[in-house]
């Protein structure tokens, strides 16, 4: 293992962009407020200092006009990072990243690839009530001719953002939120980071729990806490949710005999069928009880601050379920 250090989710995010921006001249940041502000999150926050109004570009409120003008970009051979503000505006640019980005490739017969990344925070339990607590990255995971990587840590935060902006097809990042001030050991002199493989963050031989983005250290807790009941949990991260790192977690519930899902967006429709259901094309055989699927509840978020946390799944949802399914008659 190489030093490290400790910082926050934040400062990893703008280490990575300072990084690209450094690497590479075609690389520029673009977004509402990502200047001398230093944007809603204070990602960018003294990076127009440095790089200049050139490359550190304030944009105008259309998410629609600014992630197009970010697709012309790339085409054009730059290599945009786009800040969406939050994944609820994303909507407003719906058209230029599922009818544009997606698809340019393939209507060019390959000739235009669109080497654009994306970048936007996701997720609830800030209080911002039901238009500014979307966990959308489930429909972007839908279509093809995008990447959808959902970082948790910080060596991730910071190692993935190279690695999108060598890729030569668009790439969304989805950034929860409530990650910003957490902080974790980053590896000094790190090296890039694949965007298309899920993580073992933890061995176990009883249940395997799958999850992603902020609800990695949840789940973690959990399998803290179901070794008081002698129930071993393997926690699987997928870290990208397309494409979807299908053999390690059928690897790991092949072992185990038992799964939960947890998944910040609604059961409905939602990336925790999509996982069970590979889960019964791949590993039926395996399973010795049923896949169960922790997710936000089936509402617009509340804003109330307990009736938020109710509607999210929790450590003890997540053991709740572990527990039913490990020792249902316990």
């Amino acid at each position: 293992m190489g030093a490290s250090k400790t910082i926050t989710y934040r400062e990893a995010m703008r280490e990575a962009i300072k990084e690209a921006l450094q690497r590479d001249d075609r690389v520029f940041l673009m977004g509402e407020d990502v200047g001398y502000y230093g944007g809603t999150f204070a990602v960018s926050k003294g990076l127009v200092e440095e790089f200049g109004e050139e490359r550190i570009r304030d944009t105008p409120l259309s998410e629609s006009g600014f992630v197009g003008a970010g697709i012309g970009a790339a085409l054009g051979g730059m290599r945009p990072i786009i800040e969406v503000m939050t994944v609820n505006f994303s909507m407003l640019a719906m058209d230029q990243i599922l009818n544009t980005a997606a698809t340019l490739l393939h209507m060019s017969g390959g000739q235009f690839n669109v080497p654009v990344v994306i970048r936007m925070a996701t997720g609830a339990g800030r209080q911002l009530g039901a238009q500014h607590s979307l966990s959308l990255e489930n429909w972007y995971a839908h279509i093809p001719g995008l990447k959808v990587v959902v970082p948790a840590t910080v060596d991730d935060a910071r190692g993935m953002l190279w690695t999108a902006l060598e890729d030569p097809d668009p790439v969304l990042i989805f950034e929860h939120a409530g990650l910003y001030n957490r902080e974790g050991e980053l590896t000094v002199n790190g090296n890039p980071v694949d965007i298309d493989s899920a993580r073992v963050r933890r061995e176990g031989s009883d249940i395997t729990i799958i999850t992603y983005g902020a609800n990695l250290f949840c789940c973690l807790d959990a399998a803290d806490e179901l070794t008081g009941d002698g129930i071993d949990a393997e926690v699987v991260e997928l870290r990208s949710l397309r494409p979807l790192d299908v053999d390690t977690y059928v690897e790991s519930v092949q072992k185990t005999g038992r799964c939960v899902i947890v998944d910040d967006g609604w059961k409905t429709g939602g990336i925790s069928a999509e996982i069970g259901m590979t889960l019964v094309e791949e590993a039926f055989f395996s399973l010795d009880a049923p896949i169960a699927r922790v997710c936000r509840a089936e509402v617009p978020m509340p804003y109330a601050g307990h009736m938020e946390q109710a509607a999210l799944p929790q450590v003890e949802d997540v053991v709740h379920s572990a527990r039913r399914l490990v020792k249902p008659n316990g």
